[in-house]
């Protein structure tokens, strides 16, 4: 690692911590050249791998805002966009795959916004999973009913 101050390439590990619950590490360096101390964060990079094979950088914004599209006009409140957006970051990392299908991303995103609010869901489900008419969105709240009255139960 290259000190910030004196540009030396070489710097020794002093403590190494973990960060955001595991999702990084914090590093206490010194430069064995100018001997001052720095610190750095080293965190995991996750792509997502796209149909058309493009790969991206994750980005949890890029979430949020999907989201945000299928609340519009929900009783839903940004704080509650944003833990549904760490929600789906924590279950992609915790899978432990650098790169993530696109599709793996629209998953993680379906079971917390379905807490959420059903209708987002559906909304979201209805690009989703591409439905192409009316009885693809039948057959979803039948099986959102069937859930409902299987937890009832």
């Amino acid at each position: 690692m290259r000190c910030p101050y004196c540009r030396h390439n070489d710097s020794r590990v002093l403590d190494s911590r973990s960060v955001d619950e595991g999702a990084g590490i914090r590093r206490r360096r010194q430069c064995p050249a100018c001997e001052r101390r720095f610190t750095t964060i080293e965190q995991m990079q996750m792509v997502v791998v796209k149909r058309s094979g493009v790969v991206e950088q994750f980005n949890r914004d890029k979430v949020v805002n999907g989201v945000r599209k299928a609340c519009k006009g929900r009783p839903v409140t940004e704080e509650q966009l944003a833990r549904l957006g760490q929600e789906v970051e924590e279950a992609l990392r915790a899978s432990g795959l650098p790169e993530i299908p696109a599709g793996e991303v629209g998953v993680a995103i379906l079971t917390p916004l379905r807490a959420l609010d059903e209708v987002a869901y559906l909304r979201f489900a209805s690009v989703y999973k591409q439905y192409e008419s009316v009885d693809d969105f039948e057959a979803e709240i039948a099986r959102l009913r069937q859930q409902a009255a299987t937890v009832a139960d």
